[in-house]
């Protein structure tokens, strides 16, 4: 699988851009701030044709470009229903910033709006999109709707794991904005990411990349240890 990944706008989120191969439809994952050129090198450079954009969850780090990204190719937008409504007002349900303010980060040029194509995602749903096959699964805590979006090995590649804010290398997403859960963390930890296979390669919303092994070994917000463990530090 072709795999494109960058760090973009003032969150440094983390952008994907995947396909089967060059020359092939691809999918577009948290297309967040400043994220618009970059996708449009991944795909003039390799020659291809998006066919959707997927959302982790619904946080404008995330989310910024999903509109112009979604009307510029014409494709539609994936998010889970319990952060659907996130994408009405981007801005108001992520941070505690003006409206102003954040177009001010980009100079007023982007505007925050929502996408024409909305269709949201289920847990356990298996999505077969631009020739990927894709299982959703539901993880909330960081937010009401984030997910995972996870490919099983695939001949001698291994299983990969995009995981939004929900872990990252060495730590897992924030708990204490409005939607997020430290219990509903612990159970999506818990279900979904403890279970995945060891060789898993992860693709974290921000910072780099790691392994569920890993992490299973020294992340610990994966020991489960209680009150006293450290509060998570990462994600909007």
């Amino acid at each position: 699988m072709l795999i494109v990944g960058f760090p973009a706008g003032s969150w440094a989120t983390n952008c994907y851009v995947i396909a089967s191969g060059p020359g092939e439809p691809c999918l577009i994952i948290d297309p967040g701030q400043d994220s618009i050129d970059g996708i449009q090198e991944a795909v003039r450079e390799h020659s291809l044709l998006p066919a959707a954009v997927l959302l982790t969850h619904g946080h404008i780090d995330h989310v910024w470009s999903v509109a112009p990204i979604a009307h510029g190719f014409g494709i539609p937008a994936y998010i889970h229903g319990e952060d659907r409504y996130r994408l009405a007002d981007p801005a108001g349900t992520s941070i505690a910033a003006s409206r102003e303010h954040l177009l001010s980060m980009t100079k007023g040029v982007l505007e925050l709006t929502e996408p024409d194509d909305v269709r949201v995602l289920d847990d356990g749903a298996q999505l077969e999109l631009a020739g990927i096959d894709l299982t959703v699964a539901h993880a909330p805590g960081h937010t009401e709707g984030s997910v995972v979006f996870s490919r099983g090995a695939q001949g001698d590649e291994p299983p990969v794991m995009f995981s939004g804010d929900v872990l990252f290398a060495g730590s897992i997403g924030r708990t204490d904005l409005p939607g997020g859960d430290g219990e509903a963390m612990r159970r999506s930890l818990e279900r979904v990411i403890i279970t995945a296979d060891d060789a898993t390669i992860v693709l974290p919303g921000h910072g780099g990349q790691t392994t569920i092994g890993a992490e299973r070994a020294s992340n610990p917000y994966l020991q489960f240890a209680g009150p006293g463990a450290p509060a998570p530090r990462r994600g909007m």
